[in-house]
């Protein structure tokens, strides 16, 4: 259960977005604007494409950047590997999803897949169309609100399992999971805990290597 007990976040079963018809192969869709601001942003901004519209943010500082190379570094030997832990995962850090029939173009902080659902020459591709079982966004000022809402409703839409929010500046990782209606919150866990968490929770994480160099 979360510190302040369940709660239902981020879904929006109506929003799937009206989309323009263009000749381009790829993204048939999508309007040509978004398309070509999609494929012409700057390396310094993450391009992401949600509900029909383009969106581009800044690159990660330090800090966030820190979370996430942390919660690589966690959760890859006993998932991805099998040492010390079950194995059966893939897990990667800003893959680039299409997702759903437009599609949306998401590029979360890390996702993860069990290894039996993925096809043959899965990790040969330049995107992923293949809906993570776990996806987890670090938080920062000028994401908080897309990713508490429209990329959360998106994963809900497309059945991503779980989903963590890892906010740097507090020091937290909030856990959800999917249910029928929304996120549910199962847990809010802080500072340097050592933490045992959905979908994660055969082995504990030390979430103090995810706040330090």
């Amino acid at each position: 259960m979360g510190r302040y007990g369940p709660c239902r976040v981020g879904y929006d079963p109506g929003m799937s977005g009206d989309a323009a018809h263009t000749i381009e192969p790829e993204f048939p869709n999508l309007a040509p604007d978004v398309v070509e601001g999609y494929r012409t942003a700057p390396e310094t901004m993450v391009a992401e494409i949600l509900d029909g519209a383009l969106s581009l943010m800044p690159r990660p500082r330090l800090g966030h950047a820190t979370a996430a190379e942390g919660l690589s570094e966690e959760l890859g030997p006993p998932f991805r590997r099998g040492r010390g832990g079950p194995g059966g995962w893939v897990i990667l850090p800003e893959p680039e999803l299409h997702l759903g029939p437009l599609p949306d173009v998401l590029v979360p902080d890390l996702a993860g897949w069990r290894r039996e659902r993925l096809p043959d020459g899965f990790i040969a591709g330049a995107f992923a169309s293949v809906a993570p079982d776990w996806c987890c966004e670090v938080l920062s000022p000028s994401t908080e609100r897309l990713d508490r809402g429209r990329k959360l409703a998106i994963y809900h839409r497309e059945g991503v399992g779980h989903v963590w929010l890892v906010s740097p500046t507090l020091r937290s990782v909030e856990v959800y999971r999917r249910a029928d209606i929304g996120w549910l919150l199962l847990a809010t866990f802080e500072g340097d805990a050592l933490v045992r968490a959905e979908p994660f929770d055969a082995v504990p994480i030390d979430l103090a290597g995810l706040w330090a160099l």
